[in-house]
């Protein structure tokens, strides 16, 4: 189970980085298209569409690596076990936030499935495609978090925290700021 959880946290974030590099193929398209006077106005649209989906799907690998923003003044004032306790508190938090955004993002999603929406810019595609993303990438993250979860219960160092100190022992510090 572990190997397959890896391997979906790092598909997601390559797919977020896919749409990354999808955004920079369009944007230069985009330029060049424009100096032969083509119109190119919906690929606006799909950019910031494209925009979502790589926050989106990037989210659960950015989580599990540390590369999410986290405060850890208190974490690092405390005793270890007290260290566990509120590592252990902020992910049940986060688990029930993420378990809201997750439900509510495929509700949402559903129902523009459901009520045909269709996206007023220039390019009619129905809405449920690019919220897609919102949902999965919602889904994706609760994964991780609740992974996370389990092997703090289960007594571990989180894979965010040991991915750090990782770093650190490499000397790379780059993702510090």
């Amino acid at each position: 189970m572990r190997r397959f959880l890896d391997r979906l946290y790092l598909a997601a974030g390559a797919l977020g980085a896919l749409f990354i590099a999808l955004i920079c193929v369009l944007m230069v398209a985009q330029s060049i298209l424009r100096e032969f006077s083509v119109r190119t106005g919906a690929v606006n649209d799909v950019v910031s569409w494209f925009c979502a989906a790589a926050a989106f799907f990037a989210m659960a690998h950015a989580f599990k690596h540390g590369d999410f923003v986290r405060v850890t003044l208190l974490l690092e004032a405390v005793s270890v076990p007290w260290r566990k306790r509120l590592e252990l508190a902020a992910l049940c938090v986060g688990s029930v936030a993420v378990s809201y955004l997750a439900w509510w993002a495929c509700k949402f999603t559903y129902e523009s499935w459901e009520f045909n929406d269709i996206a007023q810019g220039l390019l009619p595609i129905p809405m449920w495609i690019p919220q897609l993303s919102f949902a999965i990438g919602s889904v994706l993250l609760l994964i991780a978090v609740l992974d996370e979860l389990v092997l703090v219960l289960r007594g571990q160092t989180p894979t965010y925290v040991r991915e750090v100190q990782e770093r650190h022992a490499r000397g790379d510090f780059s993702s510090d700021v």
